[in-house]
């Protein structure tokens, strides 16, 4: 008899051992499974296997093992993600978060300016025009020379308030010094759209607003022009600024934002479209503060800005200009179609994202993601609607009175007009297309990025349209005086720079002339350019080839052959539409 353990042993269990023997114990269990359960418990049973007696044959019966029932393991508690306090969702200003804002702020405005900056052309016929128009009226506010011109009569402005402030700086600095002055002015409406629309609606909706109109043509090209669109653009952005941080006032501070923006449509007559938009905000701001009472202050404002404007018509001479330049204006002949595309070429997209946030802006007034935000009051879906549809529709005012008119002038500049006043609803629609917590940046980026590129392609464009106009003033420089008679097609531009050689009386355009010959026959039209020609009534003649290509065919054929005059020089140019040379013929006789 071979020695042996009192009791079993249990085996390590192995899946892949041999599997033939299917012997059962007594509890019915196969070996490898038991084997398995034995390995796995074998702690918990091994003080209680029963010993087997000493000295007993080993053909005495066995006894089973006791089976230990298999305790579970508890599940370990999941992890949740506690609730955020509300002191974490703070919705007040702070210092840390107006600081922020003011950098985001300041880049976008660094990056306008860039944009502006690097435009570059010689002064274009509109700048001339008011440049030198400026410095006549200082002349004759100072020393009280005579006007050459009558320019109230046809100006679409006042010629006493932007053209003698621009002139002051040109006489100073320049060209670029007038230019620059409208890049202050449009670099101060863009920080006050931010502020405006800050207050209507929040930090983020305000910095979108911005960027987004910070890089549209219209901006990018008034920034460096020195026309009095940039001064009006501003007015209008203090008026509707004045009227959106006064909600809260008593109802006699609205009054502040009316000689502001009579004084937009002094130095703009075309400014006068937007006033009833400001007018109409002035309700819609202050209606959840003032309740009815803010309708006093919408009729207060209307009568402020009603009877500003009317003290203004009867005591100057600008309505001969206003009825000229914007209620009578000449009908054109640009097509509707041509009008729209155009339009939506230069501002789409910025109209779209306005649009889309005018709608989500209906739908959903929270403009915080803050649980706060669901217990404070929120303005009404009515009236939410109501100032989606007005700031949106004042971005169409001014493309729908130019299809009216059927002409494609100066529209570029209009549009940025009436997306100043679309642009908060355009902030909003980017924060909800982005989403809460910047969830899908990449969408507000690639917007804004389309636009950018847009503004960045139409701008250079714009800047490229009129040739470069120095090789033709150095060439007539030495043959212009004070005694001479001059025709050009862009007259403006040779009397601004020869402004110490010549006035503007001296020089005649190619879009209408009147004329009397020495027999005392009188010409219009057409005729009266052939017979001054013929007769040598000028004694420097400029042609481009663009301005007016029809009128200058026929000065040319006038030219051809006639003794009085030589060719002095034909210096070629090329611009964003192709390739001409400037003509110049001088008197010989």
């Amino acid at each position: 008899m071979t020695s042996r353990h009192d009791h079993y042993t249990p085996q390590p269990y192995d899946p892949y051992a041999d599997g033939e023997s299917t012997w059962f114990n007594s509890d019915g269990q196969p070996e490898q499974y038991q084997q398995y359960q034995q390995y796995q418990q074998y702690d918990q049973y091994a003080a209680g296997v029963p010993q087997q007696p000493q000295g007993q044959h080993e053909d005495q019966p066995t006894y089973a093992l006791r089976t230990v029932r298999y305790q579970q393991v508890p599940d370990e508690p999941e992890y949740r993600i506690p609730e955020t306090p509300e002191a974490g969702w703070e919705m007040a200003a702070s210092r840390r978060r107006a600081w922020v804002s003011r950098i985001v702020l300041l880049c976008i405005m660094a990056i306008q300016a860039a944009l502006s900056l690097r435009l570059s052309n010689t002064a274009f016929q509109d700048e001339a025009l008011y440049l030198a128009a400026g410095h006549a009226e200082l002349d004759h506010l100072l020393g009280g020379t005579e006007l050459p011109r009558d320019y109230a009569a046809y100006f679409s402005g006042s010629p006493q308030l932007y053209p003698v402030l621009a002139a002051l700086v040109d006489a100073k600095f320049g060209l670029a010094g007038a230019r620059t002055l409208s890049l202050l002015f449009m670099l101060c409406t863009t920080g006050l759209l931010y502020s405006f629309s800050r207050r209507l609606f929040n930090e983020r909706a305000a910095l979108a607003a911005a960027a987004l109109f910070a890089v549209l043509q219209s901006t990018v090209v008034m920034g460096y022009f020195a026309t009095y669109d940039a001064a009006a653009v501003f007015l209008l952005a203090l008026a509707t600024w004045i009227v959106v941080r006064t909600d809260r006032a008593p109802v006699v501070a609205v009054l502040l934002a009316a000689p502001v923006g009579v004084l937009a449509v002094g130095v703009k007559y075309a400014s006068a479209l937007y006033l009833p938009t400001i007018v109409v905000l002035a309700l819609l701001t202050a209606w959840p503060h003032k309740g009815s009472r803010a309708f006093v202050r919408m009729v207060l404002l209307a009568l402020g800005i009603g009877g500003l404007l009317a003290a203004g018509m009867y005591t100057t001479d600008l309505m001969a200009g206003v009825r000229q330049t914007t209620t009578d204006r000449a009908h054109g002949t640009d097509s509707t179609e041509f009008l729209l595309e155009q339009t939506v070429d230069w501002g789409g997209l910025m109209f779209l994202a306005a649009v889309g946030g005018a709608v989500s802006y209906v739908r959903r007034s929270r403009m915080n993601e803050s649980p706060l935000a669901l217990r404070l009051g929120s303005p009404g879906r009515r009236r939410r609607a109501l100032l989606g549809l007005v700031l949106c529709g004042t971005a169409v005012l001014a493309p729908a009175y130019q299809i009216h008119l059927g002409t494609v002038v100066s529209l570029f500049k209009h549009v940025g007009f009436g997306l100043l006043f679309a642009a908060p609803m355009a902030g909003v629609g980017v924060t909800r297309l982005v989403g809460a917590h910047f969830r899908y940046p990449q969408l507000g980026i690639m917007l804004w990025t389309a636009v950018l590129c847009l503004g960045i392609q139409q701008a250079d464009r714009r800047f490229d349209i009129w040739p470069d106009s120095t090789k033709m003033i150095n060439a007539i420089e030495p043959h212009v005086d004070r005694k001479g008679n001059y025709l050009a097609s862009t007259p403006e531009v040779p009397v601004y720079y020869l402004y110490d050689q010549s006035s503007h009386g001296q020089w005649h355009s190619l879009f209408g002339m009147e004329y009397k010959d020495e027999k005392g026959k009188y010409y219009g039209g057409d005729e009266a350019y052939k017979a001054a020609v013929k007769d040598g009534d000028f004694d420097l003649i400029v042609l481009d080839g663009l301005t007016n290509p029809r009128m200058d065919d026929i000065v040319a054929g006038a030219v051809q052959g006639n003794s009085h005059y030589r060719l002095l020089a034909e210096i070629p140019f090329r611009n964003a539409n192709g390739t001409s040379a400037y003509r110049i013929w001088i008197k010989t006789s």
